[in-house]
């Protein structure tokens, strides 16, 4: 069983003043800076008018027809 709070004489590792010796954790940070693969081209952000006028084509002849299927139904 281990004790929560090991004895720094016996411990591996654990300089005299009670810190780590140099070496025995590694760095805080890589060594590397910089991307490491180029990034792709930025997209066009937002929606060209085409294709809304094409979904509010397709959202109009769907409502169209939801109309005309009450009409039906209440006729």
């Amino acid at each position: 069983m281990t004790t929560p709070d090991p004895d720094p004489r016996r411990t591996p590792g654990a300089a005299p003043s009670g810190g780590v010796s140099p070496g025995e954790t590694p760095p805080a940070e890589g060594g590397t800076y910089g991307i490491s693969h180029p990034e792709p081209p930025e997209l066009r952000k937002g929606w060209g008018p085409m294709p809304l006028v094409l979904i509010m084509a397709v959202v109009a002849l769907v409502v169209v027809g939801l109309i005309a299927m009450v009409v039906t139904l209440v006729a």
